[in-house]
């Protein structure tokens, strides 16, 4: 449990950008002091092609944070994604010693519950309680303080390619900072924007990045599904690149600036002005046709 006034430092490694963000704990929860982005040249997809120009990106992301916030960094909680991400249900089962559940005994049944055959290229980055049973009663959210003599725990368990682990921590250790968690994205944006409420009621997370899409769904307040699908904004810039036959800088800024998801929002007489290749002129396009 982090303390009032310790600093934490979350790392966001992308496909188009790497973002690092500086908290500082207070009695009331975290307040920001420093944000830092460099744009990234060593990621495809969510996964690490490049060491040198991802660590490169890394050291100038931290390096803008520390500016802002006038805090040397030298620990973080890095974010992790990609096509390599799975999840999958687990189910763990312990005998209590003292007929009455204690964190102990909570510790042991999840251990049981990631207590599972995966391959030798894979490994375990969460194991996320869905629910409790004591004696065959199930739906329980808080076992602590129970009484019965036989406890199941119901479990959502998240692997991870483990070079791509390795590989992440590599690139973090070589910008001079040691990692203290490997995080999967989506569950970070999940806990960050999704209220309580909604995680009770059932919700749907979408995160759309530059390579890829982080996909989470809860309900009754837990993560029953997660997904990293390996397509992103940066495919959609591709397809206007292609489209449209301009360069792939030009279409990012047309699909900035003329992007939208209802043609019928459109101006009917609306153009935009698409850049060519090279030598060639510019050409004009009706929006409608370059925003889709």
């Amino acid at each position: 449990m982090a303390e009032v006034g310790e600093v934490i430092v979350g790392l966001d490694i992308g496909t188009t950008k790497v973002a690092a963000i500086i908290g500082e704990v207070t009695e009331n929860g975290i307040d920001i002091i420093g944000v830092g982005t460099c744009p990234s040249e060593g990621l495809r997809q969510g996964v690490v092609v490049n060491i040198e120009a991802t660590t490169n990106s890394i050291a100038q992301a931290v390096q803008e944070a520390e500016q802002m916030a006038a805090v040397e960094v030298q620990s973080v909680f890095v974010g992790i994604a990609g096509g390599h991400i799975r999840g999958f249900s687990s189910l763990g089962q312990v005998s209590m010693r003292n007929r009455e559940v204690t964190e102990a005994d909570v510790a042991r049944v999840l251990e049981q519950a990631k207590a599972v055959n995966i391959p030798l290229d894979r490994q375990i980055i969460h194991t996320l309680p869905l629910e409790y049973m004591i004696d065959g009663q199930g739906q329980i959210k808080d076992p602590i303080g129970m009484s019965g003599v036989r406890m199941e725990a119901r479990a959502h368990v998240i692997t991870a390619a483990t070079t791509s682990v390795q590989n992440i921590i590599k690139c973090c250790n070589r910008a001079g900072l040691d990692v203290v968690e490997v995080v999967l994205q989506p569950l970070a944006s999940a806990i960050s924007v999704l209220h309580e409420d909604e995680r009770e009621l059932g919700v749907v997370l979408i995160d759309i990045g530059g390579g890829t899409t982080d996909l989470t769904i809860y309900s009754e307040g837990t993560n029953v599904f997660t997904s990293v699908i390996v397509m992103g904004g940066h495919r959609i810039t591709q397809d206007v690149a292609h489209g449209l036959h301009t360069s792939v800088a030009e279409a990012e800024a047309i699909k900035r600036r003329h992007g939208c998801a209802l043609v019928s929002m459109i101006e009917g007489d609306a153009v935009v002005e698409v850049a060519g290749v090279g030598p060639r002129p510019p050409r004009a396009f009706p929006a409608a046709s370059s925003a889709r």
